[in-house]
């Protein structure tokens, strides 16, 4: 039995000054999110408190529903983490420690073996040292580590990565030997946006039935959020709970297992500071400020409408959960689409940036890159007609609610019949609604100012990224997302979606994705000429995927018309592209700057008010964006996200290359190699951070960049690529890794402060 260890009175180091800067720009990169190694989370210091645990949060085969392990939710005190099985890093006294009052650390001796590993300097690491995503992390604990140690010598911290420097090494050894003494009360909010939290907590807690069915609808599409008042010139971030206790009492979570279950006993909406270092692979922003709560009471309240006298919004059972559009129909449908599409960007973030920061645990049936638009609110059916809107909410229910293994199969039959009726009486109703066929005018221009109108969606096993505007080369497929679409989305991946939920969960969430997406797909074309329809999504489900068209998914419409205009005798990429180019005609105002290096057709295209460095750049590496795997063989060898720093002489820049994988369909889950098809694969190289899990970094002087681009497109095999990254490469034992890696972080936070977050390096290749 471990006690903790004595704390010395007088601390040479403080923690939130001299230790977490440490844990943020050396240890953060892994520790942070579900996916830290043994739930050890370093970018905080109840983080730190809570310790590690053997327990994994991702693992799709379990049989048996995890216990929550949230941290600041489910446990609030150090010694209830104990109890759920978590071991402390920070220094004990063991039994046998106890009479001489020599502390041992697990976080010391993991640093200390960490620090026994000399890698030499820019070399590939040894083959047989697992890294990755599917590494197996042993998590031992402290009477453990002696065997560990012995068994994996060159697996102390930071794992596989060019070390602490000497100063840094001696600082925490030095406040470890001190007690590893933490302040966990060290941010507070503002005198402003403490007055802010009081006026926020005071609207979402009003009486009254109406005050409060929209108070849990903001709440259930909010929770995720990384609030901030928009007022302030250096804001702090916040997340919005349900708390057992009332404004200006401490909070104390209620920790249901989802959003949208029953709390067992009253509660109050509570904004709570996030005392923690930002991540950037769940880092969701959304402002709050006096003009927000005016555009939510005018559009949720200022209407006429009315709660039945037996409130369906008071129940939380799983038919509730499984179909908001029951649960919320007191509440105008437009009004709720509306308030989606004002922030389209942030609820298209959740989806793939939200419960799982793995996001492949839900998502891995989707293109690399595709664009996405949304239904215009003023013509989109289902918030228009009422009586169609009644016929088919009933057939909305989103799958995975009921976990038991002995229902998996029969549940998910129930939603794919429920899912393949409602599209056949959508495609009905928008017939007799709309005989001409949709015209451009059907796709929302954002109300001429807001550029979440156009989205472009990477979606990549390790990385996951959204972005306003259309971004990169003519995507494969687009989605045309109406109301019910948005919102089951969000309910499947987001509110319904429980990370820690065993297998029978997991695989009815990414089988009914697999629908969503093909909602999406077959709503796009629609706009396009009713004899390229099929053509198209046959082209999209090759081989076995053609034989799920028949057997899974609903008919597409290929006999009504379109009003969009279309050359005599295009062909299916040819109508694709001419429906872009009326898309950025028709939305021009919000369509936002063009892509000048993955669309340029000829010559030099610059950009608007571009410096020398940037447009000398954009020139050498467009030639990288306008080949296929067939013509640029090294794309297929490239990870999925690179990094790129160029160096100018008064300029430093960010390049992302982003390896975007064919498929001759993405129709499944398993099997996914067998329908890779490296010849049609492309590059996306975009200005700019655009992944949260680097799998690889160059570092190259403006001058080389020709160079480089010239060694890069030589490539042909492994070993040619191995020479490139010899020269230009930052693998992980560099000695400068760890400045240049967190330079990319910082880039960001010079360029989109709001948003910039600590990168992660769990997914970071050994090239």
């Amino acid at each position: 039995m471990a006690t903790p260890a004595p704390v010395a009175i007088q601390q040479t180091y403080q923690y939130s000054r001299d230790i977490q800067p440490i844990f943020d720009t050396k240890c953060a990169a892994c520790h942070g999110c579900y996916d830290a190694p043994c739930q050890l989370k370093l970018t905080s210091a109840d983080g730190v408190e809570r310790g590690a645990s053997k327990l994994q949060v991702y693992d799709g085969t379990r049989l048996d529903t995890a216990p929550t392990t949230r941290l600041g939710i489910d446990a609030l005190s150090t010694a209830d983490w104990r109890q759920r099985g978590f071991f402390p890093v920070q220094p004990v006294l063991t039994q046998a420690e106890a009479g001489s009052q020599m502390p041992s650390s697990l976080l010391q001796r993991a640093l200390a073996l960490g620090r026994q590993q000399r890698w030499a300097a820019n070399q590939r690491l040894p083959d047989d040292l697992p890294l990755g995503f599917t590494r197996q992390n042993h998590c031992p604990t402290l009477d453990e580590y002696d065997a560990f140690a012995k068994k994996h010598p060159h697996e102390g911290m930071p794992l596989a990565v060019t070390g602490l420097s000497d100063r840094e090494y001696a600082t925490l050894s030095t406040w470890i030997a001190e007690g590893a003494q933490v302040d966990s009360d060290a941010i507070k909010p503002s005198a402003s946006e403490a007055a802010q939290i009081a006026q926020w907590e005071s609207w979402l807690n009003r009486p009254g039935d109406r005050e409060q069915l929209v108070a849990r609808y903001l709440y259930e599409h909010l929770f995720l959020g990384h609030l901030y008042f928009s007022s302030e010139q250096n804001p702090h971030f916040f997340e919005l709970l349900r708390s057992r206790t009332p404004p200006g009492e401490p909070i104390v979570p209620v920790a249901t297992r989802l959003p949208n279950q029953a709390a067992d006993g009253p509660f109050h909406y509570r904004l709570r500071l996030l005392n923690e270092s930002i991540v950037q692979k769940n880092h969701i922003t959304y402002p709050l400020d006096e003009r927000r709560r005016t555009r939510f009471q005018t559009l949720f309240l200022k209407d006429a409408w009315t709660v039945p006298p037996q409130p369906e919004h008071k129940a939380h059972d799983k038919e509730a959960r499984a179909n908001p559009f029951l649960t919320f129909a007191p509440i105008p449908a437009k009004a709720r689409y509306q308030f989606m599409l004002d922030d389209a960007q942030f609820f298209v973030r959740t989806f793939i940036r939200g419960p799982v920061c793995a996001g492949q645990a839900a998502t891995d049936v989707i293109r690399d890159q595709f664009w996405v638009s949304f239904e215009d609110p003023a013509h989109e059916l289902y918030v228009n007609d009422a009586a169609y809107r009644d016929q088919v909410s009933p057939l909305l229910d989103v799958a995975g609610q009921d976990s038991s293994l002995i229902k998996a199969g029969t549940e998910w039959l129930s939603y794919r019949t429920q899912r393949n009726d409602y599209a056949r009486l959508r495609l009905q109703a928008y017939a007799k609604a709309m005989p001409k066929g949709p015209a451009i005018s059907d796709i929302w221009d954002g109300d001429g100012h807001n550029h979440d109108a156009l989205l472009t969606i990477f979606r990549h096993h390790d990385n996951a990224f959204v972005k306003d505007g259309l971004i990169g080369a003519l995507p494969e497929t687009l989605w045309v997302m109406d109301y019910p679409l948005f919102e089951r989305t969000y309910y499947e991946l987001v509110v319904n979606f429980d990370v820690f939920g065993n297998v029978s969960h997991q695989l009815q969430t990414r089988l009914y994705f697999d629908l969503i997406r093909n909602d999406g797909e077959t709503n796009f074309l629609r706009f396009l000429p009713p004899k390229l329809r099929n053509p198209l999504l046959h082209q999209w489900y090759q081989d076995g995927g053609r034989v799920k068209l028949f057997t899974t998914y609903a008919d597409i419409d290929d006999k009504r018309p379109t009003q969009l205009k279309f050359k005599p005798g295009v062909d299916a990429e040819g109508a694709k592209a001419a429906y872009v180019e009326q898309l950025q005609k028709a939305l021009r105002k919000v369509k936002g700057a063009d892509d000048v290096i993955n669309r340029c057709p000829a010559g030099d295209c610059a950009l608007p008010g571009a410096s020398a460095t940037t447009r000398a750049a954009n020139r050498s590496l467009r030639p990288l964006a306008q080949g296929t795997g067939k013509t640029l063989p090294v794309i297929p060898l490239l990870p999925e996200v690179v990094l790129l720093r160029v160096r100018g002489e008064s300029q430093r820049l960010v390049y992302s290359l982003i390896h975007n994988r064919a498929h001759s369909n993405v129709a499944f889950i398993m099997g996914e190699d067998g329908r890779l098809e490296p010849e049609r694969d492309t590059l996306s190289v975009i200005k700019g951070v655009y992944g949260n899990y680097p799998n690889f970094a160059f570092d190259v002087p403006l001058a080389e960049l020709d160079r480089f681009v010239a060694a890069l497109s030589a490539v042909t095999d492994k070993a040619g690529l191995e020479k490139v990254v010899d020269q230009w490469g930052l693998r992980r034992t560099h000695p400068d890794f760890w400045s240049i890696f967190n330079d990319f972080a910082q880039y960001q936070r010079e360029t989109e402060p709001l948003e910039a977050g600590i990168l992660d390096m769990n997914r970071y290749e050994n090239l």
